[in-house]
């Protein structure tokens, strides 16, 4: 497999055969919530959100009662997700733009959901996804590591990586395949003394570098 357009093929069977389903890390029930609960995962694991958000949406799962809570109530709930102060500013203030300016629902496109606080276009690419189906691929720490290791992106930055993707990839595989990307890093090839008898992919089309770094 020399070009990246065979090293993607093999990618996608792969990573097909091991999550022939791909549930959605966060919890959530709807836009809203998935949008809130993307943005906690900020430099915090979807587990870590995942035990927070019950606690938060019990107190408000809707913009409407969000905009209501102190700000300080909100950062409460959420100090165990990393960065509350900055998080709950943002939840409080976005969810008060969406009562003003959409009536309370959650925008379908990039350029409005990027313009609230808090949510950047990884954030805005989730919730497009996973919340209102249209083709996108966000790239985080995982994906954009894993796509590193095996040669099909050069590293320089999230959004290079981004763009290698959505390249290499068919568009119709790119919503479900972002998740299966992400839930191969966490359990075959972690960011730390990866195993060359479990990172499959990485020891059959990774670059030499990535193939010496397995252990």
């Amino acid at each position: 497999m020399s070009t990246k357009k065979e090293k993607a093929k093999f990618v996608v069977e792969a990573l097909e055969t091991l999550y022939p389903e791909t549930p959605i890390p966060l919890d959530h029930k709807d836009p809203y919530t998935l949008l809130i609960a993307v943005l906690l995962s900020a430099q915090c694991t979807d587990a870590r959100v995942n035990t927070v958000t019950p606690h938060l949406f019990a107190l408000a799962d809707n913009p409407f009662d969000m905009a209501q809570q102190p700000v300080e109530r909100i950062q409460e709930i959420i100090r165990p997700c990393g960065l509350s102060p900055k998080k709950a500013a943002a939840i409080s203030t976005l969810s008060k733009i969406l009562i003003d300016t959409y009536q309370g629902e959650v925008p379908k496109n990039y350029e409005a959901l990027e313009a609230l606080p808090g949510v950047g276009h990884k954030t805005a690419s989730v919730v497009m996804s996973q919340a209102f189906g249209f083709a996108a691929f966000p790239v985080d720490t995982h994906i954009h590591r894993l796509l590193t290791r095996w040669g099909l992106t050069s590293g320089k930055n999230v959004e290079q990586t981004e763009r290698d993707a959505k390249s290499l990839f068919a568009e119709n595989t790119w919503n479900k395949l972002h998740l299966q990307i992400i839930f191969y890093g966490r359990e075959y090839s972690p960011a730390r003394s990866p195993k060359r008898d479990k990172d499959f992919i990485t020891l059959a089309i990774g670059t030499a570098k990535a193939r010496k770094e397995l252990c």
